[in-house]
């Protein structure tokens, strides 16, 4: 196969992209609102242009090749400059325009609604709309292009490899605590890696809504030496806390997850060794230029006084 000499278009680019992403033509075709015939002669032309087969019959699906993934690599890079250079034409005036925007439910009210409240007044041509997510949940919206910027953490102790068509910028580090009852006899001081060990009879509490915290919770107890017993799965942190009180478990929190006021928890800060939970805001890459982003971006990477 002789390639044709011109350049590889870009929407057939994008549509390899996302056979690659979704799977099948018929995903592709449900998302783009392309017919899936006309993806099949999109991609056919593709082939010609590089001059490599890119796709391969599995059954009645296709997959990509060696040289079809490896252009996917490639293609995702050429779609975000092109992104880039068209965000940063739009430059130069106030910024305006709608930017959608997903956070996790302990950074909503110490960092995105801040951030709303300080962009009013700045930057009143841009509108933001909040929904709340975990992490997995976020990234998948940003890839389908549902919305424009995500707030996502993950620990240090269980790094995500964010996809590559997502380009990450980290604002925040926060430390672990141990929330254990407040009668226990430790429960004023900080704790060791080796001290856990007098939890490991202990029921441990964690996040119902993804895996992340699990395996957290699975890895620092096996730094200490023990497979840690996990009875209780809860959606809200005030939960967990409440769980935590009641005598049911303990729980490992990140700082924004404890409740100070309480009476009945104590949080003892846990070793470094731990490691630590770490926030981004989590884009496509080559969208940081446009206005409204950089934006919103912005204020969520530098915060005023009292909006930290």
């Amino acid at each position: 196969m002789e390639p044709t000499g011109r350049l590889p278009d870009l929407t057939r680019l994008r549509l390899l992209v996302e056979l690659d992403r979704l799977g099948t033509m018929a995903a592709v075709a449900d998302h783009t609102g392309y017919g899936t015939s006309a993806i099949s002669k999109h991609l056919a032309v593709l082939e010609q242009e590089v001059g490599v087969p890119l796709l391969r019959p599995v059954g009645r699906r296709v997959r990509l090749t060696a040289a079809g993934a490896r252009l996917v690599e490639r293609a995702v890079g050429i779609l975000a400059a092109v992104e880039e250079a068209t965000a940063e034409l739009r430059g130069g005036a106030e910024p305006a325009g709608r930017v959608r925007l997903a956070s996790f439910y302990t950074a909503v009210e110490p960092v995105v609604l801040p951030m709303a409240s300080r962009l009013r007044r700045l930057h009143p041509g841009v509108e933001v709309e909040m929904s709340e997510h975990e992490p997995e949940g976020t990234v998948e919206l940003l890839r389908s292009g549902e919305i424009d910027l995500g707030v996502v953490y993950d620990y240090s102790l269980v790094p995500q490899p964010w996809p590559p068509e997502l380009s990450a910028r980290r604002f925040e580090v926060q430390p672990l605590y141990l929330a254990v009852p407040a009668d226990h006899p430790d429960a004023g001081r900080p704790v060791a890696l080796a001290e856990l060990t007098a939890f490991a009879e202990s029921g441990w509490i964690t996040n119902s809504r993804g895996t992340d915290d699990d395996e957290l919770v699975h890895r620092v107890c096996a730094m200490a030496g023990f497979v840690p017993r996990i009875p209780h799965r809860m959606d809200s942190l005030h939960l967990v806390n409440s769980l935590v009180g009641t005598g049911l478990g303990v729980a490992l929190l990140a700082e924004s997850g404890i409740e100070r006021d309480r009476t009945d928890v104590a949080f003892r800060r846990l070793d470094p060794l731990a490691g630590t939970r770490r926030s981004f805001l989590l884009a496509r890459a080559g969208q940081w230029t446009w206005p409204p982003i950089a934006a919103v971006a912005a204020l969520i990477r530098a915060p005023g006084p009292g909006n930290a």
